[in-house]
């Protein structure tokens, strides 16, 4: 079952990648997309940003094949204790209104702008 992309998704995935001058994170390419570590089903880490880094198509592609890869990024990349808590997190349950997708999508909106 494929997740829907809604517009509090897109205006996330771009604050991320503008976060990063729109590099991928794993080999310097441009970015073109976010990769979630814990997928997008996961609300409690959806819009986590240790969850999340703006990445290549092609290293996405690699991250999804070689999940051995993957775990060994993140836990570079966020080190021992973050790593932890970010797994701890999404294994919590949380559920989003329309309004809270709604808020979501207007503050990374605003946090786009701010960075320009």
């Amino acid at each position: 079952m494929k997740v829907r992309i809604r517009p509090e998704d897109t205006a996330f995935s771009l604050y991320v990648r503008a976060l990063a001058d729109n590099k991928c994170e794993y080999c310097g390419g441009r970015a073109s997309q976010i990769h979630h570590f814990h997928g997008r089903r996961k609300l409690s880490t959806r819009f986590d940003i240790d969850n999340v880094c703006p990445i290549c198509f092609e290293c996405h592609q690699m991250f999804h094949e070689h999940p051995n890869i993957q775990t060994e990024f993140w836990e570079k990349r966020l080190g021992s204790e973050r790593y932890e808590q970010l797994n701890i997190r999404a294994n919590m349950i949380k559920k989003m209104s329309k309004l809270d997708r709604v808020n979501l999508k207007n503050y990374y909106k605003e946090k786009i702008k701010e960075l320009k």
